[in-house]
């Protein structure tokens, strides 16, 4: 299994990191790879994701109770078409989730009505949400998944993935959730 200790570990956006975790078979193969071609974190870096390690379960507490609040939050709203998240009771697999997790993560992702076009209008009108790609940080961000992580599938793939025109992705950070509303709300 391959992690990105730069996401929640870290959780500050500090540094870029990742963990490879498996049996001795794995381990071997990677290390030889790493003994090759040199990657490693320097002991600044390696100390920033342990450090992080300290309060990763407070942390995840936080984000995911701001995502249940966004995303219930989300589901009253008249311009959103589907609220994507496990902790919602209307989620297909939040039954499954609920026994398998103690968590249901902070990532909470919406489709609005009007496509594009009203997707734009909501993420250009926030003020303290980050626009970008990024997950697992302390700071809200917020994305446009068909035009920037998922922008170079074709339509068909796109489609396959349920990646709409009107999808939002919400990295739910640890600001006053109702900040976060109150941003996204300017754009609704």
């Amino acid at each position: 299994m391959i992690h990105s200790a730069t996401k929640y570990i870290d959780g500050q956006g500090r540094c870029l990191a990742g963990a490879v975790l498996g049996n001795e078979a794995i381990i071997e193969q990677v290390s030889a790879f790493t003994r090759a071609t040199g990657p490693s974190l320097s002991a600044f870096n390696a100390w920033i994701v342990l450090k992080g390690l300290d309060t990763l379960s407070l942390r995840m507490k936080a984000h995911c109770d701001n995502a249940l609040k966004l995303a219930t939050w989300l589901q009253d709203q008249d311009q959103v078409e589907k609220v994507h998240y496990l902790g919602l009771e209307s989620h297909q697999d939040h039954a499954l989730a609920n026994v398998q997790q103690s968590g249901f993560g902070g990532i909470v992702s919406f489709e609005v009505k009007g496509g594009r076009e009203a997707a734009f209008k909501i993420i250009n009108a926030t003020e303290i949400l980050s626009i970008t790609a990024n997950l697992g940080d302390t700071k809200t961000t917020i994305t446009h998944p068909a035009s920037t992580t998922h922008g170079r599938l074709t339509d068909d793939e796109k489609q396959q993935a349920n990646i709409t025109e009107g999808l939002i992705r919400i990295s739910v950070g640890l600001e006053d959730v109702g900040d976060v509303i109150n941003d996204i709300s300017k754009g609704l």
